[in-house]
């Protein structure tokens, strides 16, 4: 009746695995490959080599496969090199400076900070005395003038009244005298205390290396096979054909089956 037709042998899953696994692993030393081009600037190159390879083992297959490893080499131009290794040098010299203050530094903030006042105060006073005495002497005179005037005498309650308004008028004006005084002294010496700390600082930040930067090179990347997805439709598609030839052979059989009854009848009942 012909050859039998046997069902597709499905696929093994972990020869399958191995061979998706070895298909990324092109696909991902090819991208590689892609990714690393060559650049060459005014003021240098960069450029890449191969300079070795690690060994990775498929856990799941044994496959062994060497991965290569690359060296990313940047070559100054001559003009450039001169320049960086000047501002190499600089900075050295500035990380050194900063090294040697360090020491200093330390010492320097194991002793308190004391802002000791009683030398601005004494100022102040000087300063109370020269300017606002005088202006308030000539106030309270021309307060008295001004109340005898009006026809009070000294010692009576509205007098008082006036001449105490004018001691408080003196000794807010004192008081704000060392407010302002004070808060600006202390402004001043604690930016005095904090200047070896601000030339320490800036000389740390201007010690930093500066590499050159080249642009990143973005080139299209190689899409991975979907191997396993392929094999498997592969199976789907010859399972399919296998049903199909299954169909047509049972619908065959069926015929044949039918016309042989019918001659069996026929010759009993002719």
């Amino acid at each position: 009746m012909g050859k039998k037709t046997k069902a597709p042998t499905p696929p093994d899953p972990k020869v399958v695995a191995g061979a998706q696994t070895g298909t990324n692993v092109a696909t991902s030393i090819a991208n590689t490959q892609l990714g690393q081009v060559n650049q060459v600037g005014p003021n240098g190159s960069l450029t890449y080599d191969q300079t070795g390879s690690n060994s990775f083992t498929d856990p799941n297959s044994g496959a062994t496969y060497d991965v290569p490893t690359y060296t990313a080499t940047t070559q100054l131009t001559p003009g450039a090199q001169a320049i960086y290794n000047q501002n190499q040098g600089a900075q050295l010299g500035l990380a050194e400076t900063a090294n040697q203050q360090a020491r200093f530094l330390k010492d320097y903030l194991g002793t308190p900070a004391g802002f000791d006042t009683s030398a601005i105060e004494g100022r102040l006073d000087e300063l109370g005395r020269a300017r606002l005495d005088p202006r308030f002497e000539r106030e309270r005179a021309a307060l008295e003038n001004r109340l005898t005037q009006q026809g009070l005498t000294p010692g009576s309650e509205a007098w008082n009244a006036q001449m105490n308004q004018l001691g408080q008028n003196k000794n807010d004006a004192y008081n704000q005298l060392y407010l302002n005084g004070r808060g600006q002294a202390f402004g001043e010496m604690a930016a005095q205390r904090n200047q070896p700390i601000n030339e320490i600082t800036a000389l740390l930040s201007g010690s930093q290396v500066q590499q050159p930067n080249f642009p990143q090179a973005r080139p299209s990347q190689m899409p991975t096979v979907d191997y396993a997805g392929l094999v498997n439709n592969n199976f789907a598609q010859r399972q399919q054909n296998y049903q199909r030839e299954m169909a047509n052979q049972q619908s065959l059989l069926g015929g044949l089956f039918g016309l042989g009854s019918a001659g069996i009848t026929a010759g009993l009942f002719g």
